[in-house]
């Protein structure tokens, strides 16, 4: 039975909505999900989940869950994007340009953890059991026919889609996490610019057993070029399950039977006799758009809902996991009083700039696929950016983040591929005999400082913990072999270079992994300048009695 009460409501229950409950309930506030549909995706769909994300999954305790899947296990070796005329016929290169930086190798050095191929009708029931384990309420079959909100929160509309009575439920705020064709953005009135539809497909899984002509091949995709028509072979398990995605017409769906579908796998793999199954045929469209706004008073728009973009490059519901991430430690922080209303105002200020980026990336990636065999040495368009940074690269820019003097302002790009540590940025990467930095970062805001001033650091943290209420993790980083709970070693001395600081500085990293604010030293004053940040950061008003 639904509840009629909630802190957030978030309607979509795809892997945005999904691992937006799951990252509130990390954080302890509760959620109530519904979607339309009866049950959970049965399709394969979205695969690349990217190593941001798989660092977000590892978090909250799903990285070994999501590897563990069979998709995941069967498909942790492929790499590659191959061009052939059939699977079984003529190879014709391979992709190599040099922004396609897919494999693990090139990672290693910037994250913990790595790219993991999982499909999303696994993913899913991964991020749904999470949720619910962290107190999440999801229910299925339930559609949202409106939301009305108010100065005080939000009256959604739901009904049980099999004719149940429409029932009203009170929620602090809503996620609109209903994918591209959702109508919550439909009634706020927010509009989308992009370059709209790229192009339509249909995307048809199947089983049949290739493992003879796939050999010894284990590549992400395969475009074939003797099909007659244009399309791509993707593996599920290297073997038996495979999803083909073939270019066509919205007029042409209608008229795609079965038989159909049988006759463009057999043209695809170049077996004119094979044995097919079809396990299912979805239509989708490869679009870029994004969104004018992603906040709506108490409404928040997330994942495909707020921008949509072509599957080059795995980008779309990557960033649709992110923008929830951001989201959520900001709802958490308001809901128990510790931050302003304006904090949730730098959801959007940060992740549309983000989305509006990244879909530009995906668009660009999807108009050079044609070339995927061609030399390496062809130009390439200008515009694109190496993998690496777009997976981990950005930078946020808002009143969340505190400048530091002399640093840049205006429009300049959301791209930092040669971040190290600087405001705004994604808090790097540094191995210490306890793990990752990365690691490190979990519910808490976090601080980082550096092995000559540590105990100032501590206690500059414990005075604002208590004149703001809001708690601190604390570590100390050191290049010794001493280590205890709050003093780190640093296995191969990059922290300090890391982070831009010296031995007596300190980085204050958000709850999401994103550095709020630096002192490259100690200041004269550690407590007053983190408690300037802290107030900065919560949006709220300093203590009278500190003079701030």
């Amino acid at each position: 039975m639904l509840p009629e009460r909630t802190s957030v409501l978030v309607v979509g229950a795809g892997p945005v909505g999904l691992s937006a409950a799951a990252f509130l309930g990390w954080h302890g506030i509760d959620s109530v999900v519904v979607d339309r549909h009866p049950g959970l995706s049965g399709h394969p769909r979205a695969r690349g989940i990217t190593p941001r994300t798989m660092e977000l999954l590892r978090v909250i305790g799903l990285e070994e869950r999501v590897r563990g899947t069979a998709s995941a296990r069967e498909l942790a070796a492929n790499d590659g994007i191959h061009l052939a005329e059939s699977l079984a016929g003529r190879p014709l290169g391979q992709m190599r340009q040099p922004y396609f930086q897919f494999g693990s190798p090139n990672f290693e050095e910037l994250s913990p953890t790595s790219w993991c191929m999982c499909h999303q009708d696994e993913l899913e029931p991964i991020l749904r059991d999470r949720a619910v384990e962290l107190g999440a309420d999801v229910h299925f079959g339930v559609e949202c026919t409106a939301v009305e909100p108010d100065g005080d929160g939000v009256w959604a509309r739901l009904r049980q889609v099999d004719g149940g009575t429409e029932r009203r439920l009170r929620a602090d705020y809503v996620i609109a996490a209903d994918g591209a064709n959702g109508r919550i953005r439909q009634w706020l009135g927010i509009g989308t610019s992009g370059p709209g539809r790229l192009g339509h497909f249909l995307n048809i899984s199947f089983e049949a057993d290739l493992s003879a002509q796939l050999g010894e091949r284990r590549f992400i995709m395969c475009y074939i070029t003797k099909a007659g028509v244009r399309c791509a072979l993707l593996p599920v398990d290297n073997a038996r399950r495979w999803m083909l995605h073939v270019m066509c017409e919205p007029e042409e769906v209608p008229g795609i039977t079965e038989e159909r579908c049988v006759e463009l796998v057999r043209a695809a793999a170049g077996v004119p006799d094979l044995e097919v199954r079809i396990a299912g045929a979805l239509p989708w469209e490869s679009a870029g758009r994004v969104a004018d706004r992603m906040r709506a008073g108490r409404v928040f728009l997330a994942g495909d809902a707020a921008h949509v973009m072509p599957p080059t490059g795995a980008f779309g519901s990557n960033t649709g996991i992110q923008d929830a991430h951001n989201l959520a430690w900001k709802l958490a922080a308001v809901l128990r009083g510790r931050a302003g209303d304006a904090l949730l105002d730098t959801y959007e200020a940060e992740r549309l700039p983000v989305a509006r980026e990244t879909m530009l990336q995906a668009v660009l990636r999807s108009k050079d696929r044609p070339g995927a065999g061609r030399d390496a040495a062809a130009p390439v368009d200008p515009r694109i950016v190496a993998d690496p940074v777009v997976v981990l690269g950005y930078r946020y820019r808002s009143s969340a983040v505190v400048p530091e003097d002399g640093a840049a302002s205006g429009e300049e790009t959301v791209w930092a591929p040669q971040a190290a540590g600087e405001p705004g940025t994604r808090a790097p990467h540094v191995a210490l005999a306890a793990g990752s930095t990365i690691d490190l970062v979990r519910r808490r805001f976090v601080v980082f400082a550096g092995p000559a001033e540590g105990a100032a650091w501590r206690e500059a943290c414990a005075e604002v913990e208590r004149d703001l209420g809001v708690p601190f993790d604390v570590y100390t980083i050191t290049d010794g072999a001493g280590e205890d709970a709050g003093h780190l070693h640093d296995l191969e001395g990059r922290w300090a270079a890391g982070y831009g600081v010296d031995p007596g500085g300190a980085v204050l990293v958000r709850p999401d992994g994103f550095v709020a604010w630096r002192s490259r030293s100690l200041p004269e004053d550690p407590g007053g300048e983190l408690r300037r940040a802290m107030t900065r950061v919560l949006a709220v008003a300093a203590p009278a009695a500190t003079g701030v």
